[in-house]
């Protein structure tokens, strides 16, 4: 059975943080794998949908234990029009047999709960759609 995405991540997180240490391992393969993981994230995190600018891993702050995602959302009106963006900061952690949510930045219209949700659904996704091709 594939593995969730967020352990996906996790796993290829731990893996560029390993060779960043290593004195052995050539720059082109840190790139390579820095380059992968990215389009992973482009690819299968929210985008789109309010998500407009998408999602990104906060190199930063995250580390193989904690990932750290920055994404904004577009909020609209009642007639349909778009009235303003929030910035958020998505922070993963460990849990006992899953990964806890914790979503910072303004809440407006309750939008935290809707983030949580569709990073809870992007993340407990099987890798193995993610990964294939």
């Amino acid at each position: 059975m594939p593995k969730p995405l967020y352990l996906d991540i996790a796993d290829r997180v731990a893996q560029l943080i390993n060779m960043n240490k290593s004195t052995a391992v050539e720059w082109g393969a840190i790139g390579d794998k820095s380059a992968e993981l990215e389009k992973l994230i482009r690819d299968h995190m929210p985008g789109g949908s309010g998500f407009d600018n998408g999602t990104t891993l906060d190199d930063d702050a995250t580390r193989a234990d904690k990932l750290v995602f920055r994404t904004a959302f577009h909020h609209m009106d009642e007639s349909g029009g778009y009235d303003g963006w929030t910035e958020h900061t998505v922070i993963i952690t460990p849990a006992f047999g899953g990964f806890d949510i914790r979503v910072t930045g303004r809440n407006r219209n309750d939008i935290k709960a809707y983030i949580a949700d569709t990073f809870q659904h992007a993340l407990s996704a099987p890798a193995g759609w993610a990964t294939a091709g």
